[in-house]
């Protein structure tokens, strides 16, 4: 927060921050939370995840994620919040392991049958708060929520085993 100085986004890491208890979160062996800010076309977006590693197998689970989202004026919050969700898991799939794989030029899954995309089981517990600015033109909804957790579950590995992933899919075969 020291360094950010653009007021919604600073609204939007407060109230994600809040909704999630970062303050009051304690630390356990083989979990991680971390968080990120970002924008898209005049949207505001902090997502906080929480993940869950299994020492054994290497798997990162995302458990829990907040985001916290201002578009403006709210018009329908039930549809944003669909939308958020939405973009929320497809965010996962490309943060985790969504990748077309090639050997030789050849494309190795071409289909569904061997392109990892989320699944139902993937899908963590999810929170959205949304800041209604009426002083504020309605902006959309589409774009600006899936940018924030790709880098919100690359924060969380991080807090969880210390190692930094810089690449996308970030675990496309578990940690190791």
């Amino acid at each position: 927060l020291k360094n950010l100085t653009d007021p919604r986004a600073r609204a939007v890491l407060e109230a994600a921050a809040e909704a999630f208890g970062w303050n009051t979160r304690t630390r356990t062996a083989g979990r991680g939370a971390g968080l990120a800010v970002g924008f898209d076309k005049n949207g505001y977006v902090a997502t906080v995840a929480e993940i869950a590693i299994d020492r054994a197998t290497g798997k990162v689970a995302v458990r829990r994620v907040v985001e916290s989202f201002d578009c403006g004026a709210v018009v329908n919050p039930d549809h944003l919040k669909n939308q958020i969700e939405g973009a929320i898991v497809q965010g996962l799939g490309g943060a985790l392991f969504e990748a077309v794989r090639f050997d030789n030029g050849r494309i190795l899954n071409p289909n569904f049958k061997g392109y990892r995309v989320p699944r139902f089981s993937d899908t963590p517990a999810i929170e959205i708060v949304l800041l209604d600015r009426k002083d504020l033109p309605s902006a959309g909804g589409g774009e600006a929520p899936i940018v924030g957790i790709a880098p919100a579950v690359g924060n969380a590995i991080f807090d969880a085993v210390g190692v930094r992933l810089r690449s996308l899919p970030l675990v496309p075969n578990g940690l190791r």
